[in-house]
């Protein structure tokens, strides 16, 4: 037998140093049989981005057939899966998320008419905490799929930004940096211009975040030069494919024949009244062209597009929009809170024909979400739920369980209102918000931050200051140019126009950005408008319509959540807590009837329906727990005599003798000429000894008291 050592000739690697971490991508070595693959390492970070396409088209597909997935596998931190099967299961919220970051940007740079199945997987096989994952995910796609035969417009690349607390930009920051960082925003670009903006804040104004951004794109650029570079040292010869078939002269003869038709349709602020009218103009086309060119119906559904997109974009560069509306003009709103009986909190935001109801739901500080995820996070106390319903389109389909979108969307309204969710030492709740989205025609995600503010201030959380969301539009001339923006885009500008720039945030700043494109990217002149009239958009919708229905948070919780009270106490005493097997806590509980949750660092939180449950089990455990304090004055009733002395209990199970010489200012021949059992008495804490006897003195306290006088 003869054994060949297997060589690898094709073998690269290239190096650089990106936001003060070492980058590297190899390739040549791994996972050959993929149209290409790299193997990224950021810092001690790794993963394995592979891209792949199918060799021809899928057949009836009217849509490009990408899919991204960001695999984290539990390895990569040193861990074993939990659960019966102890392998990965369906990706966390965190891995899907990522995999719509990565999508994102990248989309918009494929050909639009290619239809063979694309997939980029991003594995992780080595978790620096460091070093963001997700970005290193990016860079290795962008790079794999710019070196590899599939065609694309790239590369791209991206950069987390933070920004400290002495008010300095920080790229990529580390664990500990993103402790304290005011805002994490994900920014990702090509040589150009800015494809994606994502972004969590704690409400920074717009002229930092957009020196953020302008500094990210400057710091992407060696970057980009090196991948740029892998494609001019080993790309493949990017291949050709079979383009969506199309008949250009028939669509061209119906937009010079009908484009009055197709305005006609469009020039409605309803949605459904434009869908009507488009329905019966597909019919008159079929039926004048159906003879001639029967294969029309399999052209109908990108004719309409190409009509409605060629009308949207022409009246838009003329300042004129489909429902009459001024660029600069929000559809009429409404609000509305507590319409849902027995539920904690509720509010309903309407704008147009989009309509989201939010219902909140406060429970203990255990009924938090558990993560069992690669990312450090091990658990969070708000959640937010989005639910977009067939019915909220009109569409007759069966339900299933969330998407990407659904959950994309609700992770955008989470962060757009975590950073005004109290602290839990001052509201030591578990917060779930859900918002339903019952009517749909532009912007849910952002009704549903609106609508979640109005839910919470009517639940009685005391938020730190109030949230809107609104979107932005842009429509431009590839030729001429021109652009230009426009405030709350409907569906019809969301599906035709060129970005939907998604902005929430308070009167003092910025708390989320989403930015979705279909174009080539972003100028910074675009990116500098798009936030100046969000920011005017979402003060007009918080002046006009929120704070008019609910200025502040109500002052009492409904009758139908729990009651919490919380307390902190020294780690050393949560044995005594608890106590032997558990008895002491045990016997609080069945007691007092609250229910109550002990933290490893000592935070306790009490819940029950009944608030005097909650303060009775507090006290029990403040009288455990209480530690008398030399030199102060306690309250206290006489418990035992003894011929020296007297015992003062100052909490229950808590007492210390007052000898007989402490007694008064004067000599004492009797304790009970001065005490008797069940007489309550001022006494002060003279000294506490190695063996935890309290002696008390009350000749002291009565002394004290009278100087204070």
């Amino acid at each position: 037998m003869t054994i060949t050592k297997r060589e690898f000739p094709s073998y690269k690697k290239y190096e650089t140093t990106f936001a003060g971490r070492p980058l590297s991508f190899e390739t040549g070595k791994l996972a050959e049989l993929a149209n290409s693959a790299v193997l990224v390492k950021y810092g001690q970070t790794t993963l394995l981005c592979t891209v792949t396409a199918s060799a021809k088209p899928r057949d009836g597909m009217d849509y490009f057939p990408l899919s991204v997935d960001f695999e984290e596998k539990l390895y990569s931190v040193g861990r074993i899966p939990g659960g019966f099967l102890r392998r990965e299961g369906r990706p966390s919220e965190r891995a899907i998320l990522a995999s719509r970051m990565i999508d994102r940007p990248m989309r918009p740079l494929f050909p639009s008419d290619l239809r063979n199945d694309c997939v980029i997987a991003c594995t992780v096989l080595a978790m620096d905490y460091d070093a963001p994952a997700e970005i290193a995910a990016m860079l290795g796609a962008s790079a794999a799929l710019h070196i590899s035969d599939i065609p694309w417009a790239g590369p791209i690349a991206g950069v987390n930004v933070g920004y400290s607390q002495d008010g300095k930009f920080i790229f990529n920051p580390n664990q500990e940096e993103r402790k304290t960082s005011r805002m994490t925003v994900t920014v990702a670009a090509t040589k150009e211009k800015v494809v994606m903006i994502e972004a969590a804040a704690k409400e920074i104004p717009e002229d930092v975040m957009f020196d953020g951004i302008v500094q990210a794109h400057e710091l992407l650029q060696p970057v980009l030069d090196l991948i740029i570079q892998m494609r001019a040292d080993i790309g493949k010869e990017k291949f050709t494919y079979t383009q969506a078939a199309f008949d250009n002269e028939l669509y061209a003869e119906i937009l010079s024949k009908y484009v009055g038709k197709v305005e006609n349709a469009l020039d409605t602020d309803d949605k459904n009244i434009r869908e009507e009218r488009l329905n019966v103009f597909t019919d008159e086309l079929i039926a004048e062209y159906g003879t001639a060119k029967p294969e029309i119906g399999s052209y109908m559904e990108e004719i309409l597009y190409r009509l409605q997109k060629y009308v949207v974009k022409h009246w838009l560069l003329d300042g004129k929009r489909v429902d009459g509306r001024a660029m600069d003009q929000i559809r009429p709103l409404a609000a509305e809170v507590g319409l849902i009986p027995r539920v904690h909190g509720s509010g309903l935001f309407t704008r147009g024909q989009t309509q989201v109801l939010s219902l909140v739901t406060l429970d203990t500080m255990d009924a938090s979400q558990k993560l069992d995820t690669i990312f450090e996070e091990e658990g969070k106390r708000y959640m937010h739920h989005y639910n977009f319903p067939s019915y909220s389109v009109g569409e007759a389909r069966p339900s299933r369980s969330p998407g990407r979108r659904e959950i994309g969307h609700g992770a955008l309204a989470e962060k757009a209102l975590e950073p005004v969710i109290p602290d839990p030492a001052d509201f030591p709740y578990s917060i779930r918000v859900v918002s339903e989205v019952l009517s749909s025609n532009g912007s849910t995600s952002q009704g549903s931050v609106c609508g979640s503010t109005l839910a919470l201030m009517d639940a009685g959380v005391p938020i730190k200051a109030p949230v809107a969301g609104i979107s932005c539009g842009l429509i431009s001339d590839h030729d001429t140019g021109r652009w230009t923006t426009f405030i709350d885009i409907q569906g019809v500008e969301d599906f035709h126009g060129e970005m939907d720039f998604k902005v929430a945030g308070t009167k003092a700043g910025i708390t989320a950005i989403q930015m979705d494109l279909k174009n080539d990217g972003l100028t910074a002149d675009i990116i500098k408008n798009a936030l100046t009239i969000t920011r005017d958009a979402r003060y007009q919708i918080l002046d006009e319509i929120m704070l008019p229905c609910i200025s502040t948070h109500r002052s009492e919780l409904s009758e139908f959540a729990p009651k919490m009270l919380s307390i902190t106490i020294a780690t050393d005493k949560i044995r005594e807590v608890i106590g032997s097997g558990g008895k002491v806590i045990q016997k609080i509980v069945a007691e007092t009837g609250a229910k109550i949750d002990i933290q490893d660092d000592g935070n306790i939180f009490i819940s029950s329906q009944d608030i005097k449950a909650c303060e009775a089990a507090k006290k029990w455990i403040e009288n455990i727990t209480f530690v008398p304090q030399v030199g102060k004055l306690y309250f206290g009733k006489v418990v035992r005599v003894l011929p020296i002395g007297a015992f003062v209990e100052l909490v229950p199970g808590k007492d210390g003798m007052v000898h007989i010489s402490k007694l008064e200012n004067r000599r004492v021949e009797k304790v009970e000429d001065v005490l008797n059992v069940g007489d309550t008495t001022w006494v002060k804490v003279m000294e506490i000894d190695d063996r935890g006897r309290i002696n008390l003195s009350r000749k002291d306290a009565i002394r004290e008291m009278q100087n204070q006088v």
